[in-house]
């Protein structure tokens, strides 16, 4: 099978979770592909996420690498066997990958949780806010790159149908107005209708509460099949970035939950966004 060109970050968190779970085991690439009937080069593919692995040889590492975690080993096999063609690879070639890869970690999370301190989170975004913030950081891009990122954002929505949402919003996000009066109402607007889904849970962050000194944590973090395959992504100077070593995961975890806990409840939230669209 010839090596991927570009492969996706869920593909290449196949190749680091078995990569970990070898050096666990104290084993080197070379003795591993050796267990394998491969040559070094091979197993450094399998790793790097390069090449696909079947199930048949994720199970035989597993079992030489002592590994007893039966719900890991077997969320693995999922991961190294699905074949799926999701929506996002409808974009494959026309928007960069990290718009195909946050699509993709999206639809595969057990639940999603996000600080936003900026802008309203691509998930809640109307389809006039997501252009007026699109066209607002992009201004050179012609309408025919617009159009399929502004499409992209509003079919990632598909996942709040069935995937557990908390979100924590910063007042600034409610009050900044990335195009006019009618598009900022208009999005709290969607904004109060989306919190009440049952699997939907909206925090607010007043601009006078105390202990608050995250106007810089952006962060989504979207839980995996097990723990240890859970993922964070954070924007940097340098673009998205996607982490899941163990010490990111709990920072990341820490931050959310310091977040969530000087915010208020969801019910004094929506009152509060009530009262802004009031304002509007």
């Amino acid at each position: 099978m010839p090596a991927r060109i570009q492969p996706t970050v869920r593909q290449v968190r196949l190749g680091t979770e078995l990569r970990r779970l070898r050096e666990a085991a104290g084993l080197s690439s070379r003795n591993a592909a050796g267990l394998l009937g491969v040559n070094p080069a091979q197993m450094s593919q399998f790793e790097a996420g390069n090449a696909g692995i079947n199930e048949e040889r994720v199970r035989r590492l597993a079992a030489h690498y002592a590994c007893t975690d039966r719900e890991l080993i077997e969320a693995l096999v999922g991961m190294a066997t699905d074949r799926s063609r999701g929506w996002w690879e409808d974009y494959r070639g026309v928007l960069p990958p990290v718009f195909l890869d946050l699509a993709e970690l999206e639809h595969h999370a057990t639940f999603i949780e996000e600080i936003s301190t900026a802008h309203v989170p691509g998930l809640f975004q109307t389809e006039e806010y997501a252009r007026a913030v699109i066209t607002y950081w992009r201004p050179e891009l012609p309408e025919s790159e617009v159009k399929p990122r502004v499409e992209h954002r509003m079919r990632r929505k598909a996942v709040l149908a069935r995937c557990p949402y908390e979100v924590v919003l910063h007042e600034p996000v409610l009050r900044t107005r990335v195009a006019d009066r009618r598009v900022a109402r208009d999005q709290l607007d969607s904004l109060l209708a989306q919190s009440e889904a049952h699997n939907v849970t909206v925090r607010l962050i007043p601009f006078d509460v105390d202990g608050f000194a995250g106007a810089s944590a952006e962060l989504l973090y979207a839980g995996g099949r097990v723990p240890a395959l859970d993922t964070a992504q954070r924007d940097t100077p340098q673009g998205p970035a996607f982490m899941d070593a163990a010490s990111q995961l709990r920072s990341m975890r820490t931050l959310f939950r310091k977040v969530e806990g000087v915010s208020l409840d969801p019910v004094r939230s929506r009152d509060y966004i009530h009262r802004l669209t009031k304002e509007l």
